[in-house]
C-alpha cells in the first residue's frame, strides 16, 4: 500500500551512509544538503527492505550522489537508467570517478562501474572489414565525399585501447556509422563471429556484467523489459533518473515502424546473401509497398481528414504488407535450414540478413493483427506507419516492478503535489488499484513510498513567476501579436539573457521574425533553433554569449543547464498540453473518456504540469541566479486548472504586474552590466 516516506531509524547502515556521503559530497567539492541526506537514508532503507521508492528532488538537491552513495554502501548490483546522454555522461565521467576513490577508502574494498547501450552504438568490426558490403556500405561507394569520413572510423577502429563507442569516436556522417555497426537482432553474437574476441560491444557488456554500478539508458531497459529478453546485467535495484521520462521513452522503444526504405534495405541484403526466385519475390514485394506507401501519402496530403491515429490498417496497404510479410518469411525459413556454413564472415552476413528481414516480417505481422490496446498511425513526413501500445504500465508493473525494488526519481515527480499520476504511468499500484494480487517471491508493485525532498533554493526570494492576465488566450496559429509584443518587451528589459520555449516550431518561427525586427537596433544575438539541430551546441552558444537569446521547441524544456547570468528570463508561449493530433495521447485520453473519467484531467493535464515543471526549472539553476519566468499564456491565471499547474512548478514569488517585472529585469540587467 502506498504510504508516505518516513525518516530512517539511526541504524549500521544509516550511520555508514551519512559518512559515506559527507565524503562523497567532500571529494566533488560540495557541502552537505539537507534534502540529498534525507533521500540518502531514503534509498537506503528502500535497498535493505526491498520496496520501492519515489523521490521528487528539486534542482540543486544533488540526487545523482543521493541514490549512487547508498547503492554503493550497500555492495548491491545497481541499475541507473537515464534518459539523458548528458545525465549518463555526468555520471560515468564525473560524478562516479571522483567519488569512488573516497568511498574505497571509507568501505574498504574495490568500486566498479561501466556503461552499457545498445549494439549499435558500437562499431562492427566484422561488418566494417567485411569484403562484401551490405546495402548500408554501398552508400559509401555512391557517395564520394563520404570515403574520408570511413577513412578516419577505420583508421580510429585499429587504435589500441578504444572504447567503438559512437560517442567517443571521430565525427563521421551518420551514413558512415551506419554502414559500420548493426542492429541487435542483426549481431549474430561474439561467440560465432570471428571478431568475438575484439567486439566493442561484448567487451562492453562483459564489464558492466561484473560491475557494482552499470549505467544505461531507458531505452535498452525498456526494450529489455517489454520483450522479456535480457539485455542487460542482472541486477539487485533499478535507479531510474529523470523518471517522468521513463513511460514516454518505453513507448517509443516499443513503437514499431515500417516504411518502404525499410523494406528495401532488408529486400537488398537479402539478394545478395539468397540470389533467386525467394529474394526476388521479396524486392518485388518490397517495390510494390514502397508504391502504395507513397500513394497513400498523397491522399493524406489532399484529405486531412485521413491524418492523425487510423482505427484500422488502410485497404489499399493491407495487401502490399501481407506480401512482404509472405516474402520476408519464406527468406528466413530458407536461411534458417542453411545450416552448412561453417565460415565465420558468412555467418555473420546470414545473420545480419535474418535480423533485418525478420524485422520487416514481425512489424508487418503485427500491423496485419491490429487490435484492442495499440495505436496506429500514418507519419507523412518520412512516409512511416507507426504501431505503438496504448498503455506500457502493466507491462512494467510484471516485468519491473515485482523483480526488482525500484528507486524513481527527478526533479519533477509530481502533478498538483501528489505523485500517482506519475507513479501510475510507471506502473505502481496506487489508490483504489491497490487490491492487486502478487505472487509468492516477487516484490510488491503496491509497496511504494514517495517522498519530496525540496530544492536548497530559496525560490521566492531568488525568482518571479510573471503571469499576464491581459493577453488573449492561445490559438492555433501560433502566439498572438500581443504574446510577441509582450516578449519583445520583457527581453528588451532583461537585455537579452533570455531563453523563449514554444511548444511549437510555428511559435518558434513567429517570435524569430518578429524579434529580428524589434530588437534590430539593440546589441542583442538571436540564436534560434532549427529542425534537426543538435541541443548541445545550441546551448553553449547562449550560454558563452550572455546578452544572448535561443529560441526553442520542446527539446529545450528539459536538460538545460545555464546558471548565472546569461538566462535571467525563461519565457514560455503556451502551457504545453498535448498536441489534438498526437496519435497516442490522443488514444489514452480518448480511452479514459470512454471510461467515465476525464481524459483532459488525467492524460493532458499531467502531461501539461510536468512539461511546464520543467521548463520553469530552466531559470534557477544555482543558489546565487535571480530572474523570472514568463508564460504568456493567460489561461494559467483565467481558467480553473490552472492552480493545478501553479502547484506543480516551484514556488517562485507571483506576479501579473508587468511594471513590477520589466523594471526588476532592468535592475537586474544593470547590476550584470557594471
Amino acid at each position: 500500500m502506498t504510504q508516505p516516506a518516513k525518516v530512517a531509524h539511526v541504524s549500521d547502515i544509516s550511520i555508514q551512509v551519512r559518512k559515506a556521503l559527507d565524503a562523497a559530497v567532500e571529494a566533488i567539492g560540495g557541502s552537505a544538503r539537507e534534502g540529498q541526506i534525507e533521500m540518502a537514508e531514503a534509498v537506503a532503507n528502500a535497498l535493505s527492505d526491498r520496496h520501492h521508492l519515489m523521490v521528487q528532488a528539486g534542482t540543486g538537491t544533488g540526487k545523482s550522489l543521493a541514490y549512487l552513495v547508498p547503492a554503493l554502501v550497500h555492495g548491491k548490483k545497481v541499475l541507473v537508467a537515464t534518459a539523458t546522454l548528458a545525465l549518463q555522461r555526468q555520471l560515468v565521467e564525473r560524478d562516479l570517478p571522483r567519488i569512488v576513490p573516497a568511498l574505497e577508502k571509507i568501505l574498504n574494498r574495490e568500486i566498479t562501474y561501466g556503461i552499457y547501450k545498445g549494439v549499435g552504438n558500437y562499431i562492427c568490426l566484422q561488418k566494417m572489414n567485411s569484403e562484401s558490403p551490405d546495402p548500408d556500405g554501398d552508400v559509401l561507394l555512391e557517395v564520394s565525399s563520404l570515403g574520408q569520413d570511413a577513412k578516419r572510423l577505420h583508421a580510429w577502429a585499429k587504435t589500441p585501447g578504444i572504447s567503438g563507442d559512437r560517442d567517443d569516436a571521430p565525427d563521421v556522417d551518420r551514413r558512415v556509422w551506419a554502414a559500420n555497426s548493426l542492429s541487435g537482432r542483426e549481431c549474430v553474437g561474439a561467440d560465432v563471429c570471428a571478431y568475438g574476441q575484439q567486439c566493442f560491444a561484448a567487451n562492453a557488456k562483459a564489464k558492466a556484467a561484473l560491475a557494482d554500478v552499470v549505467v544505461t539508458n531507458h531505452t535498452l531497459l525498456a526494450i529489455e523489459i517489454v520483450e522479456s529478453h535480457p539485455i542487460l546485467p542482472e541486477r539487485d535495484a533499478v535507479i531510474l533518473d529523470e523518471a517522468h521520462e521513463f513511460m514516454d521513452r518505453t513507448t517509443q522503444a516499443v513503437t514499431e515502424e515500417l516504411t518502404g526504405p525499410r523494406v528495401s534495405r532488408a529486400a537488398a541484403m537479402a539478394r545478395k546473401h539468397l540470389p533467386g526466385k525467394l529474394s526476388d519475390a521479396f524486392t518485388k514485394a518490397a517495390d510494390a509497398f514502397d508504391d502504395a506507401m507513397d500513394e497513400h501519402g498523397q491522399s493524406v496530403r489532399f484529405d486531412s481528414s485521413l491524418q492523425g491515429r487510423l482505427a484500422d490498417l488502410p485497404s489499399a496497404l493491407e495487401a502490399p504488407i501481407r506480401k512482404v510479410r509472405e516474402s520476408a518469411q519464406a527468406i528466413i525459413a530458407s536461411i534458417s535450414a542453411d545450416e552448412e556454413i561453417i565460415d565465420s564472415d558468412a555467418i555473420a552476413e546470414r545473420a545480419r540478413v535474418k535480423g533485418a528481414v525478420n524485422e520487416v516480417s514481425v512489424t508487418a505481422g503485427k500491423l496485419l493483427k491490429l487490435g484492442k490496446g495499440q495505436v496506429l498511425w500514418y507519419e507523412p513526413t518520412f512516409s512511416t506507419l507507426h504501431l505503438a501500445p496504448l498503455s506500457v504500465s502493466s507491462v512494467l508493473r510484471a516485468n519491473l516492478l515485482t523483480k526488482t525494488p525500484v528507486i524513481a526519481t527527478s526533479a519533477t515527480l509530481t502533478v498538483g503535489k501528489g505523485f500517482d499520476a506519475m507513479a501510475r504511468n510507471i506502473g505502481f499500484v496506487v489508490g483504489d488499484d491497490a487490491d492487486a494480487e502478487v505472487e509468492d517471491g516477487d516484490i510488491d508493485p503496491a509497496n511504494v513510498q514517495m517522498l519530496d525532498v525540496g530544492s536548497p533554493f530559496d525560490f521566492a526570494n531568488q525568482g518571479m513567476l510573471y503571469l499576464p492576465k491581459h493577453l488573449p488566450e492561445p490559438g492555433r496559429d501560433g502566439p498572438s501579436v500581443e504574446a510577441l509584443t509582450e516578449l519583445g518587451e520583457l527581453i528588451d528589459a532583461a537585455g537579452g539573457r533570455t531563453l523563449a520555449l514554444f511548444s511549437s516550431w510555428r511559435g518558434v518561427e513567429a517570435a524569430d521574425l518578429h524579434l529580428r525586427k524589434v530588437l534590430a537596433e539593440l546589441p542583442i544575438k538571436i540564436i534560434t533553433q532549427k529542425r534537426g539541430d543538435a541541443v548541445g551546441p545550441l546551448v553553449e552558444r547562449f550560454a558563452n554569449d550572455e546578452t544572448s537569446i535561443l529560441l526553442g521547441t520542446l527539446s529545450l524544456w528539459q536538460g538545460v543547464d545555464v546558471p548565472g547570468p546569461a538566462c535571467i528570463l525563461v519565457a514560455i508561449d503556451r502551457i504545453p498540453f498535448p498536441r489534438p493530433d498526437d496519435p497516442v495521447m490522443s488514444a489514452r485520453a480518448a480511452e479514459v473518456d470512454a471510461g467515465g473519467g476525464s481524459g483532459f484531467m488525467q492524460i493532458s493535464m499531467p502531461r501539461a504540469a510536468l512539461m511546464l515543471a520543467q521548463g520553469t526549472g530552466r531559470l534557477i539553476r544555482s543558489i546565487d541566479d535571480r530572474g523570472v519566468v514568463a508564460i504568456l499564456d493567460s489561461r494559467i491565471v483565467t481558467k480553473r486548472y490552472g492552480s493545478v499547474l501553479l502547484n506543480s512548478m516551484p514556488p517562485l514569488w507571483r506576479t501579473s504586474d508587468d511594471k513590477i517585472v520589466k523594471d526588476s529585469l532592468r535592475r537586474l540587467h544593470e547590476s550584470m552590466t557594471k
